[in-house]
């Protein structure tokens, strides 16, 4: 079943007038054809509600990584670029982490960041990324949104998810959306 999940997940972050919101749907995929669950949470709040993650790729390895994350939040008080890059680095560096299959979007107050399957560490240069099977269109709808409207960065991560849902078969509309 190597990878069957990945395809199952659209997740967007956007900041916007000092809020963050990360939105994602829930559906899991099944290889190229199945939907094996339609309200999947891919998205919750974590280190006593302070920090909002979103996951993509495969549900277990995604969540051991978000265990992972709040355990370096608690390591280092908090600080959401100094634990993702603490995580970062043990996902390149150990074998076992270093084969897990997924991708996160994280946010605190203050900043929003994407870390990568590969170990890296990137904060969007628009306050916009987004992951997964949907993540192009999402990411698109985002930009668009947040350059075109006065929409809240909760309504354009929404908004972004639902235009996702209508073009991709591996997204659906079972939205979650949290903000910080």
């Amino acid at each position: 079943m190597e990878n069957s999940m990945f395809r199952g997940t659209t997740i967007c972050g956007v900041k916007r007038n000092g809020k963050i919101a990360i939105a994602g749907d829930g559906q899991v995929t099944m290889g190229e054809s199945v939907i094996f669950k339609g309200n999947a949470k891919k998205v919750r709040r974590i280190y006593n509600d302070q920090v909002v993650i979103g996951f993509a790729g495969s549900v277990s390895d995604a969540f051991s990584l978000c265990e992972r994350f709040e355990a370096m939040l608690s390591k280092f008080s908090g600080n959401l670029m100094r634990s993702a890059v603490e995580l970062a680095q043990t996902w390149r560096d150990d074998k076992a982490v270093r084969k897990l299959d997924a991708l996160m979007i994280i946010a605190d107050k203050n900043q929003i960041l994407m870390v990568s399957g590969t170990g890296e560490v990137i904060e969007p240069d628009d306050d916009i990324c987004a992951i997964g099977s949907g993540g192009n269109y999402a990411f698109a709808a985002a930009k668009a949104l947040k350059q075109n409207t006065d929409l809240s960065a909760t309504e354009i991560a929404g908004k972004a998810l639902k235009i996702a849902s209508e073009i991709c078969v591996f997204t659906n509309g079972n939205i979650i959306v949290e903000e910080v």
